[in-house]
């Protein structure tokens, strides 16, 4: 990448970093997490703020539905979905809470997740069967499944009773590519819905919504995509759009779907409206080149923090920018030890990464991104395993 244009400053993998505002005095090596929204997409969004607020009636009342139609559109023919059948929302989690409260569960019906599922997901899930009688069957999977592992352990699952398989297309705390094409497929002869999570895929890697045949496939734009937080697109298979009950009835409700699940009264839009922004400026500095460089850089820490910590760390899989590396055993081994864990490294070391608990080991996840260099990685690797050894 050479001299790419971007709000009228010439951008090289040189300066590259100016792009973000991110504090420079922070290794920030967990952009999987909440992503960081470029320079150009924060203008873009101020401006849709000064817009609102110079005539707030006229904003919302005079072509906003039509604005959010339009924006849809766009990022769904991105992620290579239908356009009427997928809606803007808020997170992948909200994606979630919609399929969930729309399916009318009962005493004895069945919601299939795995181990690597997401906590939240996990949360939303367990309410629900509290709420309903419903039950929660949670598949076991090793740290390092093979495509016919996963594909064999879902379907292995499925009873008569279910009325829902969610599987990650990209798992979050374990970073591994699920194949949930080939679990859609599996299931579809017992017509099982299934709800794909790939809250890490849009803009991560390529996606063709529309072919993998989900019931229901949601995914943020503010991870990978370079949006603004809170912009997530839902999609939803024909069968269930009229079926999908919105979390919030809104003048909207006589619309159908997908505005009334859009619609929420005074619910800020300018995240989904500047989102846009946030594809341009990943095509502006060459999306395929954004994204071998993140595999490649993910995979190079992966490799020297490994090293240095001595530790037996998994294959990535083919075009992720978030790898994980095994912790020394007894640190993160649950949720609250790895939380205080992350921020410790954060506080004390100046590094942001990911920390998470799998089947009682500790797992450390580093993401990388075009504002990242090898000499963040090198540095956490230098100074990581003294620091752990001091804990233990």
């Amino acid at each position: 990448m050479s001299g790419r244009i971007i709000e009228g400053v010439s951008v090289s993998w040189d300066n590259i970093r100016q792009c973000f505002t991110l504090d420079p005095a922070v290794a920030h090596l967990n952009h999987g997490s909440y992503g960081a929204v470029p320079l150009s997409v924060q203008r873009a969004q101020q401006r849709l703020h000064d817009e609102m607020e110079s005539n707030p009636v006229r904003f919302y009342s005079v072509g906003l539905t039509e604005r959010i139609a339009h924006t849809r559109r766009h990022l769904a023919a991105f992620l290579g979905a239908d356009p009427d059948g997928s809606a803007l929302v808020g997170n992948t989690t909200i994606g979630v809470a919609l399929v969930l409260g729309s399916l009318d569960l009962r005493t004895g019906d069945e919601i299939v997740t795995t181990e690597h599922g997401y906590g939240a997901v996990r949360l939303a899930v367990e309410a629900a069967c509290a709420r309903t009688g419903a039950v929660h069957r949670t598949v076991p999977l090793p740290l390092t499944p093979t495509d016919n592992e996963v594909v064999t352990a879902v379907t292995g699952a499925v009873t008569g009773r279910t009325r829902l398989v969610i599987i990650d297309q990209i798992t979050s705390a374990t970073a591994r590519l699920f194949p949930v094409a080939h679990v859609v497929a599996a299931l579809r002869a017992g017509n099982v819905p299934v709800m794909v999570d790939a809250a890490h895929v849009p803009g991560h890697i390529p996606v063709e919504v529309a072919d993998i045949g989900a019931d229901f496939w949601v995914g943020n734009l503010h991870k990978w995509a370079y949006a603004p937080r809170g912009t997530a697109l839902f999609a939803v298979a024909p069968a269930w759009r009229e079926r999908v009950r919105p979390l919030v009835v809104s003048w909207e409700q006589e619309a159908g779907f997908p505005a009334r699940i859009e619609w929420q009264g005074t619910l800020d839009h300018t995240p989904w409206l500047a989102a846009p922004a946030g594809l341009f400026t990943l095509r502006t500095l060459d999306l395929e080149a954004v994204r071998a460089h993140n595999t490649d850089l993910a995979a190079y820490g992966q490799r020297v923090v490994a090293a240095a910590l001595g530790a037996d760390a998994p294959d990535g899989a083919p075009g992720l920018a978030m790898r994980i590396v095994p912790l020394p055993p007894g640190l993160a081994t649950d949720l609250a030890a790895a939380s205080d864990l992350r921020r410790r490294i954060a506080d004390e070391l100046g590094f942001e990464v990911g920390v998470n608990p799998f089947h009682g080991r500790g797992l450390l996840r580093l993401s990388a991104q075009v504002y990242n260099r090898a000499s963040d990685y090198d540095r956490l690797a230098e100074r990581l395993p003294a620091f752990l050894a001091a804990l233990s």
